[in-house]
């Protein structure tokens, strides 16, 4: 409280003490004691009406013993269950919970992790893949202004994600490993890897590479198989030894026919091995029967011509052939024309296309000419304006042509394209609008056409290399903008009636992968309908159980995510309620659970990890040291915090029922003694 308030508080007291004897002494007949309670209640009601005018404040301390959080992550991975470590892990959990010292010395907050981090524990142990440095990543996010070194309880097998126990530059917290699983090194056959093309052609053969790796100290010899069903249709032996523990061994199998076919590789194990499920991988291929071949027209020399061949190539099933409008040969040998900026000189090449009818994508730009192209086909026109324009591109998330994402087209660089306006003359469908300096318009900057059968894009604008490119600066690959194009390409090279509802899967799908199925549903005007209900029926072809999903809407699709099927294989029919609509498919799963691939805990990156970040590493034996050792760590000390707060006197309601209780009391007195 301030010097002044003192002295007006002071001031009020004296002046409420003069007004009550002014009133009832000073202007009395008699001084009795009923004046003298009058004038107590008097100078009572006074004063703290003043009070309430000089508003005075008061500070109060509060002081709050603050305990250092310990963070307690729970590895919930299907790897602890084949260790058999999942009880033993449980029982830790709780003797956490229970430890009264613990709880004393320090706030715990538990999660649980596998693929990603969970502030909760219902651990079930059914975790498909393990992220160990997201999970200290992402807990270092969350507690990095507090003290909260991290007790991990875990076996250390990481599935994807960054090294781990390089997690320093940033962490700021002591990691506590608790290993969990066997340490002892026992002989142990494994198939590392297994690299192969998912997609190969009818009468080639294709390449398919083995990394075998061995632990043990002795040296052994067995057989690599790989079986077609029942059938093995490659073995070979191969040796280890302690020295030679590792081996790459390539193969290449033949196609027969057309179809997805299922392959298994197989390390024949050892007699006393404990663990044979990593001696097996699974694997499919899709065989395809025909190659999408693209025909690349262009009179001038371009970036964008490279960029087009590189993207589209980008899956093995299409080749690009690029050839100037007068060495143009046989059209039929193509599943695809690329026109890009047409002139005069292209005359030959569209009076053929009227005659073969092939699908065309067209590319304009400052080198097009649009006297020649308004003048040889009708589909569309361009108003000649002699000035060019920079144009961004806008996604059209209702495009209904085929299934697309935007990939964030917005941040892409503009095309640079002719001025003026653009009338396209049949039914059309746009996917990028163009944007001019910040102003959305309506008109196309990339559209597709259907006339008598015969598709046709378009792409108004030149420097496609340029989003390319921009697509590589933002994710570090080009695979975005590849599979944007591939899917063009793709609803170009084909000729199947549009249908108001499509479907897309994959033909088979590995074990430890996200299994999605989408859906596009249009209105008879062939929009895409938001309103719909869509649902999926899945069957299971070896078991014949069912499972009926409802498709969710996901952006511009309806999307249903089933990655919890088991090994299988499976026909799907995706319907829309009220309509008479439905789709049918079928893909295969094929058995691969990376986390049963382990046989011991990773106590090497374990321990790197605890001495990286400051802490300490445990096995599961020496929990009551680590308790120990955390309750009696000088770094975690519990700190008294003091909170000063302002109080004004305004705000203590006891005051104003003073003032009322003074005054009521004082009339009810006067009123009673005849005084009023």
């Amino acid at each position: 409280m301030q010097i002044q308030q003192i002295i007006l508080i002071i001031g009020a007291g004296v002046l409420a003490l003069l007004i009550a004897l002014f009133q009832y002494l000073y202007k009395a007949k008699s001084r009795s004691r009923r004046n003298l309670f009058f004038a107590f209640l008097r100078f009572l009601s006074v004063f703290s009406l003043l009070l309430l005018l000089i508003d005075p404040t008061f500070t109060q301390n509060t002081y709050i013993n603050e305990k250092p959080t310990l963070l307690v992550a729970v590895d919930n991975s299907s790897s602890l269950k084949h260790l058999k470590q999942d009880q033993i892990l449980q029982k830790m959990v709780q003797e956490l919970k229970d430890n009264t010292s613990l709880n004393e010395r320090f706030d715990i907050d538990y999660y649980a992790f596998s693929d990603a981090l969970k502030d909760s524990l219902s651990l079930d142990f059914t975790g498909k893949q393990t992220n160990i440095y997201n999970t200290i990543d992402e807990l270092n996010q969350i507690y990095k202004s507090n003290i909260a070194p991290v007790v991990l309880l875990t076996d250390g097998n990481q599935t994807y994600g960054k090294e781990y126990q390089f997690k320093t530059t940033k962490h700021t917290q002591q990691v506590f490993p608790v290993i969990l699983g066997d340490t002892t090194i026992v002989e142990d056959l494994k198939i590392e890897q297994l690299n192969v093309n998912r997609y190969v052609y009818l009468k080639n053969k294709f390449p398919v590479e083995l990394i075998l790796s061995y632990s043990g100290d002795n040296t052994i010899t067995t057989s690599l198989e790989i079986l077609s069903g029942t059938r093995k249709i490659y073995n070979t032996t191969v040796s280890f030894s302690k020295e030679e523990n590792s081996k790459v061994i390539k193969v290449t199998l033949p196609t027969i026919q057309p179809g997805v076919f299922e392959y298994k590789a197989r390390l024949v194990p050892l007699d006393q091995e404990k663990n044979t499920i990593n001696n097996t991988k699974n694997f499919a291929v899709e065989v395809i029967d025909q190659k999408t071949n693209v025909l690349l027209v262009s009179r001038i020399s371009h970036p964008d011509l490279g960029a087009l061949k590189k993207s589209i190539e980008s899956n093995e099933r299409r080749s690009v052939t690029i050839v100037k409008p007068s060495d143009i040969r046989k059209l039929d040998e193509y599943q695809l024309i690329v026109i890009y900026q047409p002139d005069a000189t292209f005359r030959k090449l569209y009076e053929e296309l009227k005659t073969v009818k092939k699908n065309v994508l067209t590319i304009t730009g400052t080198k097009t000419n649009w006297n020649f192209l308004n003048q040889i086909q009708a589909k569309y026109t361009q108003a000649i304006t002699g000035q060019t324009e920079n144009y961004t591109p806008r996604f059209n998330a209702n495009y209904s042509a085929f299934l697309l994402e935007d990939i964030g087209f917005d941040k892409y660089p503009p095309l640079l394209g002719n001025f003026g306006d653009i009338r396209i003359n049949v039914a059309h469908d746009i996917l990028l609008y163009r944007s001019i300096s910040g102003i959305e318009t309506n008109f196309p900057l990339l559209c597709s056409l259907e006339d008598n059968g015969i598709r046709e894009a378009v792409l108004l604008g030149e420097n496609i290399w340029r989003w390319r490119a921009n697509d590589f600066l933002l994710t570090n690959n080009f695979e975005s903008f590849d599979n944007f194009l591939g899917k063009l390409v793709q609803y170009l090279a084909s000729n199947k009636k549009k249908s108001r509802l499509t479907t897309y899967a994959e033909p088979f799908y590995y074990g430890n992968t996200n299994i999605k199925i989408k859906a596009a549903y249009f209105t008879k005007n062939y929009e895409f309908d938001r309103r719909a209900s869509v649902s999926i029926r899945i069957e299971n072809k070896n078991t014949n159980s069912v499972k009926e999903i409802p498709m969710l809407l996901r952006k511009n699709a309806y999307q249903v995510d089933v990655s919890d099927l088991p090994a299988g294989s499976y026909t799907y029919s995706v319907h829309v309620a009220g309509e008479n609509l439905s789709r049918s498919g079928n893909f295969t799963v094929l058995e691969y659970n990376v986390e049963q691939q382990f046989l011991n805990a990773d106590v090497t990156k374990l321990k790197q990890l605890a001495t990286n970040t400051g802490g300490k590493s445990y096995y599961i034996h020496q929990k009551n040291q680590l308790l120990d050792d955390l309750i009696h760590d000088d770094r975690y000390q519990i700190i008294q915090k003091k909170e000063e707060k302002v109080i004004s006197l305004i705000d203590w309601k006891y005051l104003v029922l003073i003032i009322v209780g003074s005054l009521a009391i004082e009339w009810f007195m006067r009123k009673y003694n005849g005084l009023i």
